[in-house]
């Protein structure tokens, strides 16, 4: 088993593309700008990670970052706005729904209230998709990953015997 925690060769390596390398730069850029490091060591770094040509040597470049450096994503202008969005159309789709249900039960002329259940389904669904920004946050402090995000699945863990970046997991690694 291989002590060096840089790069890894062999046929399990997987290239890098643009989107992951942008990733990357955008929270070193963010590590700037919050002081983590020097201006000199980030474009140093900015420049590895455009320069990197496989997952396994970007990695190195966040790793003494707090949380691999992923709140940083989290707390972009284009994140939030996107986050806005999707509750926005989450609320449309709930309010045309309870109309529809409520009408449905004015049209029916129940005496119960049977609209209640669903729309304490949706209720709560709803409440759970504008809270989940701030569990998203919480999660990428402890796991590393974005929720959902494309580089680590759907629920934020490595690929199946691969670690965060699709690289072989190494004994002492947090995500083996």
């Amino acid at each position: 088993m291989s002590t060096d925690h840089g790069t890894h060769s062999g046929p399990h390596r997987m290239r890098a593309s643009d989107a992951e390398r942008e990733e990357i730069a955008t929270i070193l850029r963010a590590a700037m700008t919050e002081g983590r490091l020097s201006l000199q060591e980030g474009e140093e770094r900015l420049a590895s990670a455009y320069a990197a040509t496989y997952r396994d040597e970007l990695n190195p470049l966040t790793a003494d970052l707090p949380g691999g450096g992923r709140q940083a994503l989290y707390d972009t202008p284009e994140a939030k706005a996107y986050a806005r969005r999707l509750v926005r159309r989450h609320g449309t789709l709930v309010a045309v729904l309870a109309a529809a249900l409520i009408g449905l039960w004015a049209l029916s002329g129940a005496h119960f209230f049977w609209p209640a259940i669903p729309l304490a389904f949706l209720a709560f669904g709803l409440l759970r998709h504008s809270r989940y920004r701030r569990y998203a946050r919480w999660r990428a402090g402890w796991h590393g990953g974005w929720p959902g995000h494309w580089s680590q699945g759907q629920w934020g863990h490595g690929h199946a015997g691969h670690g965060r970046w699709g690289s072989p997991q190494r004994s002492g690694d947090r995500w083996s």
